[in-house]
């Protein structure tokens, strides 16, 4: 729990910093990621910090602003690299705050189409309130409607839990 905790204060100070960085720290993260060799070179203990932070500088030189920069090297300082993931998920939030937008799962039971995935998060803007970031899976098993999963709720209006709550009823003779 500490190092969401750090890593929130670290997206925090960037975000201050301003809004647009958000596909910066992405790349970043995704290159210590994609390439052992990054992050072996952030996370050990051989290579001195100032080391560390001219390799920042020299790999964002024409890249990034300067301001950038100067924060990964001021998380690199700091011991912090092993959060840099964190910190991008951190920075995604904020910004989805700002921009008032929310993230939601949406699984069909077929593959949708563009028109379909276009009017579900059409739907799901206007019922939310809030312009949606739909993420789409199939899963046969739901038989048909749609499930929603935003944050922690769950929106469930799949054929399969109607047919479950009919059966219920049913069985019970409500």
């Amino acid at each position: 729990m500490k190092s969401v905790t750090v890593a929130r204060n670290y997206a925090e100070a960037l975000f201050a910093a301003g809004d647009q960085y958000g596909p910066l720290l992405d790349a970043v993260t995704g290159a210590i990621q994609a390439d052992e060799r990054i992050a072996t070179a952030l996370e050990s203990p051989r290579v001195s910090k100032a080391a560390k932070a001219q390799i920042l500088e020299r790999a964002l030189k024409d890249e990034a602003p300067a301001e950038f920069v100067r924060f990964l090297q001021a998380v690199v300082r700091r011991g912090r690299q092993g959060l840099l993931g964190e910190i991008a998920q951190e920075y995604q939030v904020l910004l989805d705050h700002k921009l008032n937008r929310v993230h939601a799962g949406v699984t069909l039971a077929n593959e949708p189409d563009a028109r379909t995935q276009k009017q579900v998060v059409e739907r799901l803007t206007k019922a939310l309130g809030r312009e949606v970031r739909a993420y789409f899976r199939s899963d046969p098993k739901i038989l048909g409607g749609v499930v929603v999963r935003v944050g922690d709720r769950i929106f469930d209006g799949s054929v399969r839990r109607r047919l479950t709550a009919l059966q219920r009823r049913m069985l019970t003779g409500e």
